[in-house]
């Protein structure tokens, strides 16, 4: 297995001929079998799709977002969302390859996307939520410096597009950090 330094990344802002590989690559990382190779996966709480290409191309789309691709050996790894949200920005959609996970990748990502909106939107702040039972991916944010806020939003249930869930208890928990 190759390791997060073997080949340079390159990060860029995903265009539209991106699309069916950054759903791919997402669906990749949370739901299926294939997600169980790496440890972010929600297979056990969501079946169903994550995302789909309409929705990736919103978030491309969006005067206020970007979707940051990024590559290694000309191969799309891994992505992430930054919207500006006034003081703040909004991380989401954060996806590294299941292959390739646990090997620092996603510390280096984050790290990057935090200093990308600092410096392109001068935000002191990260927001992004959770799925509240996701204990495991909470402490990994918590070691990056974001801070659990207690407040929730209800799950989307019914509406697919975000998955079927397999338990009655989801909902999305609220996660800040300070950008100094």
């Amino acid at each position: 297995m190759e390791s997060a330094t073997d080949t340079a990344l390159t990060f860029r802002d995903a265009t539209d001929a991106d699309v069916d590989a950054l759903v791919a690559l997402i669906e990749s990382a949370y739901r299926g079998e294939s997600s169980r190779a790496g440890w972010t996966t929600e297979a056990d709480i969501l079946q169903g799709q994550r995302t789909d290409p309409e929705g990736v191309r919103e978030v491309i789309g969006s005067p206020d977002s970007r979707l940051l691709t990024v590559e290694r050996g000309g191969r799309v790894i891994a992505c992430c969302q930054l919207e500006h949200r006034g003081a703040y920005a909004y991380f989401g959609l954060f996806a590294v390859s299941p292959a390739l996970q646990g090997a620092g990748l996603g510390r280096t990502i984050i790290a990057e996307a935090e200093r990308r909106a600092r410096e392109t939107w001068g935000v002191s702040e990260m927001h992004m939520t959770v799925i509240s039972v996701r204990e495991d991916l909470i402490a990994w944010y918590e070691r990056r410096g974001y801070r659990r806020t207690g407040r929730t939003t209800p799950f989307p249930y019914g509406d697919e597009r975000f998955g079927i869930p397999q338990r009655a208890d989801l909902c999305f928990e609220l996660l800040v950090k300070e950008l100094v």
